[in-house]
């Protein structure tokens, strides 16, 4: 069923603090630099002066700007009317520079950290960190072990300095400036990010994590990240976001670049946790060759609209795709997620799996493209999309395009809507749960397809943040 864009718009939660969301305090620190509201050509030149950039990205940067005016604010998704893009702080620098060793981060940043188990998780099972606050990353480390096997993973700001060639090749060739106005934006303002290169044959082993923090108020973040897996490599990437719990809206508006070379498997998993001000509006993309594996694996439990479909582009024979997804929307909450899958070559083969929860009014909306273009014979896509409506204000969209060019294919599509069924919670509740634990289970066992596919430690906290969003959705 769909409606009227006019007759959802969800508005910005201003509530009292709420002390289950722990990371919703904006952290006390200071800033080197932080310029007037809104975004010309004047503060993009300041940028890219203080990052001493090359002057290849300034134009960069310039063109892109040009190309951010010339498109116009996208109607066909969320509402994203409460944006106020000339109020925004676009470059916002903390009064720190990056640090490799923990003992040297500031206290203030270090609580955020403990508070989200970074450094607990570093030491037990993370190869590598990086933490960025709001326009700049702090920290960052990697196990020597893997710098010795010609591992990079430096912020996209180091990166430049130090691998010029390497970001050069790369940089805007999987998501050009002119793919949409929010792509266009990042490439004029980027700031931070991650920079990943994985050298031929070499398996990371233990993930790499970043985490993202947006500490002040009526900020953007626009952080770049590009991940380059050699042939035959393979690694795993995790990223975590949280935001403080202000009353106007801020915008985190971030590009993923990943390239996936011959034989080579890349993961990238997902667990955002922005709070109920953060317009989330983010493009992710692979370029996938011959034999090359992408996962994408998305937890999506936050912000106020997120608008975010990781993509690939199967370039290469025998190259597959997946799309895990979890989208969970509450009170005030647009969740319009998907995934697109594009298949250039012959013998492909993609999946999407997209599960959406909505409470309290919230609306979820699957958003999903497969193309199969002419000559990519022996192609084969499937795409699951199941929705589940927890009560009567709340609501489910599904927007599936196909667009097959190929005779010698297979697609297969499938979409559910469903209720908790009171049959489950009587039979749970007739074991000595209370309704809404017995309700948690439900969903619990609704999400378990993506759930196992998180490793375990992210895994518990997406569960521990689902059972937080469960409390008070009965009925």
């Amino acid at each position: 069923m769909r409606y009227a864009k006019k007759e959802f718009k969800p508005e910005v939660i201003v509530e009292e603090f709420d002390e289950s969301y722990k990371l919703g305090k904006a952290d006390d620190i200071a800033y080197s630099y932080k310029g007037e509201r809104g975004l010309d050509e004047k503060l993009i030149r300041e940028i890219s002066a203080m990052k001493e950039e090359p002057e290849w990205m300034l134009q960069n940067r310039l063109a892109a700007y040009k190309v951010y005016l010339s498109k116009p604010i996208p109607t066909w998704g969320g509402d994203m009317s409460p944006i106020h893009f000339e109020d925004i702080y676009y470059y916002l620098k903390p009064a720190v520079t990056e640090k490799k060793s923990w003992k040297d981060v500031p206290a203030s940043v270090k609580e955020t950290f403990e508070k989200i188990g970074v450094p607990q998780a570093e030491r037990e099972m993370l190869a590598g960190v990086k933490g960025q606050y709001d326009s700049e990353v702090v920290y960052g480390s990697l196990k020597k072990t893997l710098s010795a096997k010609g591992v990079l993973f430096l912020s996209m700001d180091e990166a430049l300095k130090l691998y010029p060639e390497i970001v050069k090749k790369y940089f805007g060739t999987v998501v050009p400036m002119g793919d949409n106005k929010l792509a266009a934006l990042n490439t004029a303002v980027w700031s931070g990010g991650s920079f990943v290169y994985v050298p031929e044959g070499v398996d990371v082993g233990l993930p790499l994590q970043a985490y993202f923090r947006i500490n002040s108020e009526s900020a953007g973040q626009f952080e770049r990240t590009l991940i380059i897996a050699e042939e035959g490599a393979n690694v795993h990437y995790i990223e975590g976001c949280s935001a403080p719990s202000f009353s106007s809206a801020s915008l985190h508006a971030a590009v993923v670049e990943v390239v996936v070379k011959k034989k080579a498997r890349v993961q990238y998993t997902t667990v955002q946790n922005w709070y109920k001000n953060i317009y989330n509006l983010v493009t992710k993309r692979a370029w996938v060759e011959e034999k090359g594996e992408m996962r994408w694996v998305d937890g999506n439990l936050g912000s106020a609209l997120t608008m975010k479909y990781p993509s690939c582009v199967l370039a290469g024979e025998g190259a597959k795709a997946e799309m895990l997804s979890i989208a969970w929307a509450g009170k005030g909450q647009h969740q319009d997620t998907g995934a697109k899958m594009i298949h250039l070559a012959p013998n492909t083969t993609s999946q999407i799996i997209s599960k959406s929860i909505s409470k309290n009014g919230g609306r979820a909306t699957y958003r999903g493209m497969v193309r199969i273009n002419k000559g990519a014979y022996g192609s084969r896509s499937k795409v699951v999309c199941d929705a589940l409506i927890l009560d009567e204000k709340s609501r489910s969209d599904t927007y599936p395009t196909n667009k097959i060019f190929e005779e010698d294919v297979i697609l297969e599509h499938e979409a559910v809507v469903s209720r908790v069924s009171e049959e489950q919670l009587l039979y749970l509740m007739s074991r000595g749960l209370p309704e809404h634990e017995a309700e948690a289970m439900v969903v619990n066992g609704f999400l378990e397809p993506v759930m196992k596919e998180v490793p375990m430690e992210y895994a518990v906290e997406m569960n521990r943040l689902v059972g937080l969003e469960m409390e008070g959705s009965v009925g």
